[in-house]
């Protein structure tokens, strides 16, 4: 069992309309998307951190300050939060099981980036803080059969997190959990499983395997080679977000205050073999393809699905959007960049 924190006795500040939101990893694909959430909620002042340079971000919002800041350093962790009520942390470097499963000190140092925001956050004075964890942090021993029960919060313990990405993660909400309790920093974590949509990496590695399948598909259409690839033996199964619900979800879990401290799922209780996201895949784009598997690839764990009983219980709310709508607007995106970069345009990658 989780250790229990101690709920608050008083109703927590938030930010105001006019108050300060400071969001990190907003070159990246949830984080970005965060902003344009909150700027079109009518938040006037948010600050939008992320380590590449802004020309190279995502996407970018009218009347945001943006900043490129290096968040595992100290001091651009305090730049970044300064005058802040509240600060979302989703700055980290990860991607796909392509990425985590062979960068996995690279995903480990991304410990350095909630270290140094959760203090910087503490000394700002900010009054809730948000940390994006992941599914990553479970026991990978449940998650042996395709066919795996469904994820609860407390399946964290016993720990046996992914090695690399999931320990990180894990470790990160302690911090989260202790800087309420010791020093009254109203923390806020989500478990984030398996977020997809438009103005997410959809090439080059880091890709989640719709963005990759989807990819895939329409590589093959083009070529007329009438195969696709596919990572392990296509039985893995998955429960996979789409990006509203996921930035709605932070909203709604960093502003109720019976969830600070408090580790909760952030994801799709839809449980999806990647056979079948590749069928999905394969009738938006109106084609049927040969399957070759390749059992070598990373792939990760057997099977991962969101119990959604608690944030139900807490919420009245769970991300709903069926995966074949979100899997249908991600494959049109897709295929706009594709084009957009075939015409020698800058895009999202």
């Amino acid at each position: 069992m989780e250790y229990q924190f101690p709920k608050a006795k008083e109703p927590i500040p938030s930010a105001g309309k006019d108050d300060l939101i400071a969001i990190a990893g907003a070159g990246g694909f949830i984080a970005g998307n965060l902003v344009a959430y909150f700027k079109g909620k009518g938040f006037t002042r948010i600050r939008a951190i992320d380590k590449k340079p802004v020309s190279e971000w995502y996407q970018t919002v009218g009347g945001v300050e943006n900043l490129c800041l290096d968040l595992s350093i100290e001091e651009s962790c305090r730049r970044a939060v300064e005058g802040a009520t509240e600060v979302y942390n989703l700055a980290a470097d990860m991607g796909g099981m392509g990425f985590i499963e062979t960068h996995r000190v690279d995903c480990l140092r991304s410990i350095l980036i909630n270290t140094h925001m959760v203090e910087a956050a503490w000394r700002a004075g900010a009054k809730r803080y948000f940390y994006s964890s992941s599914a990553c942090a479970y026991n990978t021993d449940l998650q042996k059969d395709p066919r795996v029960r469904a994820l609860k919060e407390s399946d964290a313990y016993p720990a046996m997190a992914e090695r690399g990405y999931g320990w990180e993660k894990l470790v990160s909400e302690m911090f989260c959990q202790e800087y309420w309790a010791e020093r009254g920093l109203a923390t806020f974590i989500a478990r984030f499983h398996n977020v997809y949509g438009p103005f997410g990496t959809w090439v080059g590695g880091r890709e989640k395997a719709p963005a990759a399948i989807c990819r895939k598909v329409q590589e093959a259409i083009d070529s007329k080679s009438g195969a696709i690839d596919i990572w392990g033996d296509g039985t893995q199964t998955r429960s996979f977000m789409y990006i509203d619900d996921c930035v709605q979800g932070i909203d709604k879990i960093t502003h109720c205050d019976a969830l600070v401290a408090t580790p909760i799922n952030l994801g799709s209780s839809e449980l999806i073999e990647i056979n079948h996201l590749v069928s999905l895949a394969e009738e938006i784009g109106g084609v049927k393809l040969k399957r070759s598997y390749d059992p070598s690839a990373p792939k990760g764990v057997a099977g991962r699905n969101s119990d959604n009983t608690f944030i139900k219980q807490v919420l009245k709310w769970e991300p709903s959007t069926p995966f074949k709508a979100g899997l249908k607007k991600t494959y049109d995106w897709i295929a706009t960049q594709r084009a957009a970069r075939a015409a020698g345009r800058r895009v999202v990658d």
